[in-house]
């Protein structure tokens, strides 16, 4: 790799032209990494709804010519001035948010919301100088939540970056860089379910399913599905789910048709959709005394949580969580050590692989329902 060290690379990478067209494969060059920056060659990335929902772009600022893609694995080609926790040939997940290791949150042991390196959706630049590090004949492409995986080589900064095991299978291990943490740390570092307690899951896409698998991980003996659609339950059984509420099913609210099955409330639960009505739901349903609800899903920006205070007096508690609470850098590198010693299971959520060439597919198969993740594999 020395060969193209302070070099422009010129590579394939999959670029949204415009919003909601298919992705069209193109030879771009990237700019070699500048101060507190990395250049990673990804060898893996996969597909998450955050991707499909802003190259939808339909409630979001349109930033385009861009290149999408937030969950991989790769391996670093050459580090910017400054670099110096990583070097060339080290294994790493890059990551939508970050870890700066200077402000109040990452000096909090309580937060993960970096200052500096907190997600920003609508930015299509690197922070350093407000400049991309990707263009095609002379013309910028714009970045994505400062990853841009979607592409053969691609200029994250530093804080962005965990170094992981190399042993760890980056085919594996790339669908931690944000659902499946997301999802499985509401859980574990959030809700904190006991052994042998109930857990109610709200929403059984990945990130519910990544919910779930924390619960069947802490060892929780009742784990609730609540979707409406039922032909996800099958699938959700996998990830520890052993019971199921379709709130369609039911003409009551479903947070009394779960406090009916679990003897006034489950101990804790996890919403996973975004939808203000299941936040509620998932709310309402702990136990008094004791129960916890977590949100994980985002709303939309003019819902408004309504439920009555007398549930807060009762000693129920609500919680939120951004990206399952995980420092990306500090936490990151133990969730590889859950998989790699059989803890977490990880293949499950994997239901495609495409090669770079039909990276469109993987929208296909997001946008008909039809895959938990899909992954990518940027070598033919």
């Amino acid at each position: 790799m020395s060969s193209t060290v302070g070099q422009v690379i010129k590579c394939k990478a999959a670029v949204a032209w415009e919003a909601g067209k298919p992705l069209v494969i193109e030879e771009v060059e990237v700019a070699p990494p500048q101060a507190n920056e990395v250049r990673l060659k990804i060898l893996f990335t996969s597909l998450c709804h955050t991707d499909v929902y802003f190259w939808e772009a339909k409630g979001q600022t349109p930033v385009f010519p861009r290149i999408f893609g937030h969950e991989a694995g790769g391996i670093v080609e050459s580090v910017g001035e400054g670099v110096t926790e990583l070097q060339p040939g080290d294994h790493v997940l890059p990551v939508f948010t970050g870890e700066c290791g200077e402000c109040r949150h990452c000096k909090s042991e309580e937060s993960n919301m970096c200052d500096l390196l907190r997600i920003n959706t609508d930015r299509g630049v690197m922070i350093s100088d407000g400049k991309t590090r990707f263009s095609k004949n002379g013309q910028p492409i714009y970045h994505f939540v400062g990853t841009s995986t979607f592409s053969e080589y691609t200029v994250v900064h530093v804080g962005c970056v965990a170094k992981i095991n190399p042993a760890a299978p980056l085919d594996k291990v790339c669908v931690l860089s944000c659902g499946i943490c997301t999802g499985l740390g509401a859980t574990l570092n959030v809700a904190k379910p006991p052994k042998g307690s109930s857990v109610a899951i709200f929403g059984l896409g990945a990130v519910g399913l990544a919910a779930a698998e924390g619960a069947r991980i802490a060892g929780a003996a009742r784990i609730i599905g609540v979707d409406l659609n039922s032909s996800r339950f099958e699938e959700a059984k996998k990830f520890g789910v052993n019971e199921f509420v379709n709130p369609k099913d039911h003409d009551k609210p479903v947070q009394e048709v779960i406090a009916e099955l679990t003897n006034g409330g489950v101990d804790r639960s996890v919403e996973c959709t975004g939808s203000i009505q299941a936040m509620i739901s998932a709310f309402e349903c702990v136990h008094d005394g004791w129960g916890v609800a977590v949100l994980v899903g985002v709303p939309n920006k003019d819902d408004a949580f309504k439920t009555h205070p007398v549930n807060f007096l009762n000693e129920r508690t609500l919680k939120g969580t951004f990206y399952g609470n995980y420092k990306p850098r500090s936490d990151l590198p133990s969730v590889v050590e859950k998989y790699m010693n059989k803890e977490l299971e990880l293949e499950k959520f994997i239901t495609h692989t495409v090669s770079f060439s039909e990276i469109n597919k993987a929208f296909d198969y997001m946008l008909k329902g039809q895959s938990i993740r899909c992954i990518i594999r940027m070598e033919d």
